[in-house]
């Protein structure tokens, strides 16, 4: 049996892997799926100091209450960003690292950064009092009958936590076995030249998969499949 740590995206919430949990636990895993301050049921809690730092911490902390080791941590989308700066600092408590159809930021890189130009410029432009809404879940191609439902839980994005670089001091993600999810049945597919760069790298497995951006409620079946491979 494994500990899986599972780092959601953008606008979400913990809330957003139900499904995965809910399979793994069955199996009979560990299953943490902690949300980020000042998004799903922590959005009351949103601040002008809420930023990307924050967010790695809220994943620390959790690993540091519940005193887990020997982690399969896996982010999605945005979430690739914190699970990075998670490794770096903990990457001796980590056993692998899954980014699915996530954001792979380098030492100074900003989310901004690493999504394509006009993508961060359409962010940036549509920011309100330093927030950036949701697009609606039909943009991520996800399955029609759950769209309402994301949609309902979806909230604005702290800009922050986009724009701030990433500071990496360990290196501690390069020293573990990673892999990454691209999910082919969307666009602009931002996971496509991540799997390109890694399908032939040492320390990489790259698997693609065709279905939407939210992967954990469009195929958690496939995708309970994929992570308990990355034990």
């Amino acid at each position: 049996m494994a500990t899986f740590v599972l780092v959601h995206g953008a606008w979400q919430g913990g809330w957003c892997w139900a499904r995965v949990a809910a399979l793994l636990r069955r199996a009979g895993h560990d299953v943490f799926t902690p949300t980020l301050t000042g998004l799903g049921e922590r959005a009351h809690l949103v601040s002008d100091e809420t930023d990307l730092a924050m967010h790695i911490e809220d994943v620390l902390a959790v690993i540091a209450c519940e005193e887990l080791s020997d982690i399969v941590l896996c982010g999605h989308s945005y979430g690739g960003m914190v699970v990075t700066g998670v490794a770096d600092r903990a990457h001796t408590l980590i056993r692998s690292l899954v980014y699915l159809d996530a954001l792979v930021p380098g030492d100074g890189q900003a989310a901004l950064d690493v999504l394509p130009a006009d993508i961060a410029a359409g962010l940036r432009a549509s920011a309100v009092d330093g927030k950036v809404a949701p697009d609606p879940a039909e943009a991520f191609s996800v399955n029609g009958s759950d769209c309402a439902w994301v949609d309902r839980r979806n909230v604005a994005q702290p800009l922050k936590t986009l724009e701030q670089p990433m500071q990496l001091v360990s290196g501690g993600a390069k020293k573990l076995m990673r892999t990454y999810i691209y999910a082919t049945g969307w666009r602009p597919g931002l996971g496509q030249p991540s799997f390109e760069r890694y399908q032939h790298q040492s320390g990489w497995t790259a698997i693609s998969m065709p279905c939407g951006h939210y992967v954990m409620i469009d195929r958690p079946e496939d995708l309970v499949h994929m992570l308990t491979s990355a034990i």
